[in-house]
């Protein structure tokens, strides 16, 4: 049976979490950053089974499961869904046929969403990153650049990436830009001093981080400027210690340009946005 996670659990849940790096990043990073059932929206409720650990049920108080059940029944699986229902359900991230099992055992897979997605998954040793020609190019800290045109970015991503209504993308992208500057997490790529691209960090650990956010506005898309961006950032992480990045692909494109700079294929991640946040499990 599931029982509740406790402080004590944490360095158990954190082995457990980190032998499934490639789709654990989420759970493991907020954990460290929020802790388990603190106040801050990110922080996360938790269950545990088994003995040692074999799964990890978790969501945050804004309501994003985040879960690693790797050998879960469909019995535990339900199970698990019982302990959140009544709970405000935002969205899942998880690994793939997971999520789809977790949404078709919650009966949420009519549920409206801004973004339903199965996206592969990608992996770098950074020991292997290859860095594209950087003649003319500089990466600065976000908020070393117009905050407007960044903030305009984040909207536009948040977009047409994540289906996000345009005052619903205004609001998220004002309080994502604070977000990224207080956490240092995203850089902006300037050619010949014009800002060109965004990259950055959705999750970081101390020997691995996950790319996320990547944007090039439309009319400069095709020049390699994502790809730089990433490769840039990535070597910055490098000389701080960081060994290995993973991330997922939202399109074909992204997925040759981040091979491009050395990631090879790891399996597939599911990314589901809830339409109405506020609606329970």
């Amino acid at each position: 049976m599931w029982r509740p996670a406790q402080e004590t659990d944490l360095p158990d849940i954190d082995a457990f979490l980190s032998q499934h790096i490639q789709t654990s990043m989420f759970p493991l990073a907020n954990l460290r950053d929020f802790g388990l059932r603190k106040l801050h929206p990110r922080s996360l409720k938790a269950w545990v089974l088994g003995d040692p650990f074999r799964a990890v049920f978790a969501i945050t108080n804004e309501g994003m499961i985040l879960s690693q059940c790797p050998n879960c029944s469909d019995d535990e699986l339900a199970e698990a869904i019982s302990l959140i229902r009544g709970h405000a359900l935002f969205g899942i991230a998880s690994e793939a046929t997971q999520a789809r099992w977790l949404m078709q055992l919650g009966g949420w897979e009519d549920r409206p969403a801004t973004l339903n997605s199965d996206e592969p998954g990608f992996s770098l040793e950074l020991d292997q990153l290859r860095i594209p020609d950087v003649s003319g190019a500089r990466l600065v800290p976000l908020d070393e650049v117009d905050r407007a045109i960044t903030e305009n970015w984040r909207h536009d991503y948040l977009i047409e990436a994540m289906d996000f209504a345009p005052d619903r993308a205004k609001t998220q992208a004002g309080e994502d830009f604070e977000a990224y500057c207080t956490r240092d997490s995203h850089r902006v790529l300037l050619v010949n001093d014009r800002p060109v691209a965004m990259t950055g960090f959705n999750a970081r650990l101390p020997e691995i981080v996950q790319i996320g956010g990547v944007y090039t506005p439309p009319e400069l898309r095709g020049r390699g400027y994502a790809r730089l961006a990433v490769a840039l950032h990535l070597s910055e992480a490098r000389d701080a210690g960081v060994s290995r990045s993973v991330l997922f692909a939202a399109s074909d494109s992204a997925a040759r340009a981040y091979m491009a700079i050395g990631f090879q294929p790891a399996g597939y991640f599911s990314l589901i946005l809830f339409t109405n946040p506020e609606d329970t499990a």
